[in-house]
């Protein structure tokens, strides 16, 4: 047993393999780098093997009476605000001589808009200079949740790699769940002028949503012959996300990991949420728990749940006692797989 402690790296899972693959090899390299004086577990959410029992199950059995779990997941959604929070506490409370400590999630953050920024010059680096930075258009593309919060964020990042990075315009679109759709936002774009546009996916891994907005780009390009349409990639393993994971962990010592609660839907009466405030914490992903991946194929798995869920104080939760999730649709659209990461 390390005498650093025990972390617990939370993904979401995927029915797509190469997102459980890049999660996976995330969590090596954090291990040999980051994480080496920790002894370190991951699980999923859905889908994928092992599930998140199994990985808190296996530190337990190490003798670690102190456990730090990580979501793996870049906004605090309904996945992170309420379903990690539950499987958390459900074991928490199962054990009550081992402290549970819930980081937050990877949020907007220097080091990741420095990661985000490279996958974005990247691209840009394998076109020619005959277009200006000034006269291109950076469409960003968030995941698409039913909270305004985590949905928010998106616009934020944009508008700090717009200034940051002297694009001539920003936008944003969603790969589901809310809109403008990653196509529609694009054909709306389309009306500024712009004659590049560089196609950013602000997600961690890949999946069948980055190759939704990666084909939308396509068939969007094909009916402006005349706009050049540039995919940037996905964050993926980039070394400032695994610093920010460590960071993660450095702030619950520090009592830094607080998530935010001033725009959270589920406190306070947000204009258009107001009926969601105060409603009871339950996870929702037992039913695709450990169901397995597909090779690589999507497969629809429609969640109509309308569910509520509160914010629970305890003790095991983050410093913001976060430990909630409540009244949404689940994030998912009827037809999507989530990816790992986003």
């Amino acid at each position: 047993m390390s005498p650093k402690g025990a972390v617990m790296i939370c993904g979401h899972g995927s029915r797509d393999e190469r997102a459980v693959s890049q999660f996976n090899a995330m969590v090596e390299t954090m291990k040999q780098t980051h994480l080496a004086d920790y002894d370190v577990e991951s699980g999923f959410l859905e889908f994928a093997h092992p599930i998140l029992r199994d990985g808190f199950e296996k530190l337990k059995a190490m003798g670690h009476k102190k456990i730090y779990a990580l979501p793996g997941m870049l906004f605090a959604a309904g996945h992170v605000k309420n379903d990690l929070p539950s499987e958390v506490n459900n074991f928490a409370n199962e054990n009550p001589d081992i402290d549970v400590k819930f980081g937050r999630d990877l949020a907007i953050d220097p080091k990741l808009l420095s990661a985000a920024k490279d996958r974005i010059e990247e691209a840009l680096a394998s076109v020619d200079d005959s277009i200006a930075r000034e006269d291109t258009l950076l469409m960003v593309v968030g995941r698409g949740t039913n909270d305004p919060d985590a949905n928010s964020n998106v616009y934020k990042v944009a508008r700090m790699l717009q200034e940051g990075l002297g694009f001539g315009r920003t936008e944003i679109s969603y790969s589901g769940v809310t809109h403008p759709r990653v196509n529609a936002g694009l054909r709306e774009a389309m009306k500024l002028g712009y004659k590049r546009v560089v196609v950013f996916p602000y997600f961690l891994f890949a999946g069948i949503l980055i190759d939704r907005i990666y084909t939308h780009t396509d068939e969007v390009a094909a009916e402006f012959g005349d706009v050049e349409f540039i995919k940037a990639g996905y964050l993926k393993d980039h070394p400032m996300v695994l610093a920010s994971f460590a960071e993660r962990l450095a702030e619950i010592d520090t009592g830094d990991n607080n998530m935010n609660c001033q725009l959270c839907k589920y406190r306070e009466q947000i204009i258009g949420y107001e009926g969601d405030v105060g409603t009871p914490q339950v996870g929702h992903h037992h039913h695709v728990m450990g169901i397995g991946t597909d090779g690589g194929h999507s497969h629809g798995h429609g969640h109509g749940h309308g569910h509520g869920h509160g914010h629970g104080h305890h003790h095991h939760g983050h410093g913001h006692s976060h430990d909630h999730d409540h009244g949404h649709s689940h994030d998912h659209d009827h037809d999507d797989v989530k990816s790992t990461g986003s």
